[in-house]
């Protein structure tokens, strides 16, 4: 079943410019970029030999929806987002790969942050609360339980970019300051909460918590306007659960990859090269991220790629 998966992508047609864990980034024209999600699956910083079924369309299609839907909750909010179409120019051979699971977006200069914003204390924030009493240095009232709402509301915390084969850090907005300029931080900030509050709306009406996410930010340059970039709010970048299975004081069932890390957990394989999923695993992942698509958009996957 995992044949079914796509796991390299390869476009001769096009310049290929960055590859990720998931995504490969090729070169269209001098302003335009073609984002390309794998159906490749990583946990505990390790991607898997083999993929999820669809993975990559779910990924797309969700943040084709997030961008459409957004601007319409937030304004004056600025996105990559240009079309879900195809490139003209791509070999037959190329076009049977791709459908739904590309975007074409605009080339903007990318902010080196990982811009997470929490709503809820759970993670690796909640050891640090447990024992500090902060999350990224940021006080929180005391006696709070795992996975409680943030007391306020949610709150800004951003970590480094590293450099592929690193690990992102943790740091308070003021460092963010240090590193971008307080012009650029301070925008991203407010922008990255406006978001995550309408999203966490938006997700709430549908009966899904959106924990935390990250978000990725890039600079226009030619309008020096702040541009929401990369996916957004997807099983991938998000913590979500289901409102009706919600219970603070314990660990959640996330809407996400945790049947794999399950598994991996399982089998004393976490941070292990080379794995390949079962393919019972692998499906059983894949239909969270159905679930989570269904759930939000109100549509099956394959009723939005027959439109």
């Amino acid at each position: 079943m995992t044949a079914n998966s796509l796991t390299n992508v390869d476009l001769p047609s096009l310049p290929k410019i960055a590859s990720g864990k998931v995504r490969e980034l090729f070169s269209i024209d001098n302003n335009t970029l073609l984002f390309v999600t794998s159906d490749r699956i990583s946990a505990f910083d390790i991607v898997m030999n083999n993929g999820v079924p669809q993975k990559g369309s779910l990924l797309t299609m969700l943040s084709r929806h997030w961008f459409n839907v957004l601007p319409e909750l937030v304004p004056d909010l600025h996105t990559h987002f240009l079309t879900t179409d195809l490139p003209v120019g791509l070999s037959d051979r190329e076009l049977s790969c791709l459908t739904g699971r590309t975007m074409q977006v605009r080339k903007c200069k990318v902010f080196p942050l990982e811009c997470i914003v929490r709503g809820y204390i759970t993670g690796s924030v909640w050891n640090e609360y447990v024992t500090k009493g902060t999350v990224h240095g940021i006080p929180l009232p005391r006696g709070l339980q795992q996975c409680a709402a943030i007391p306020g509301g949610p709150i800004y915390t951003p970590s480094t970019k590293a450099p592929p084969g690193q690990h992102d850090e943790n740091i308070h907005p003021n460092q963010a300051i240090e590193i971008i300029g307080e012009k650029y931080a301070r925008c991203i900030e407010e922008l990255a909460l406006k978001i995550f509050k309408a999203g966490q709306d938006y997700a709430a009406q549908r009966g899904i918590i959106i924990a935390d996410t990250k978000f990725e930010f890039g600079l226009d340059e030619s309008t020096d306007k702040i541009v929401l970039i990369d996916e957004v709010l997807t099983p991938d970048s998000s913590r979500m659960w289901l409102k009706n299975k919600y219970e603070p004081g314990r660990e959640q069932e996330s809407l996400d990859k945790e049947p794999l890390r399950n598994w991996l957990r399982t089998m004393s394989l976490e941070g292990k090269e080379g794995v390949n999923i079962p393919d019972d695993v692998a499906l059983a992942t894949s239909q969270r991220y159905k679930d989570v698509f269904t759930l939000l958009t109100g549509q099956s996957l394959n009723t939005v790629l027959r439109d």
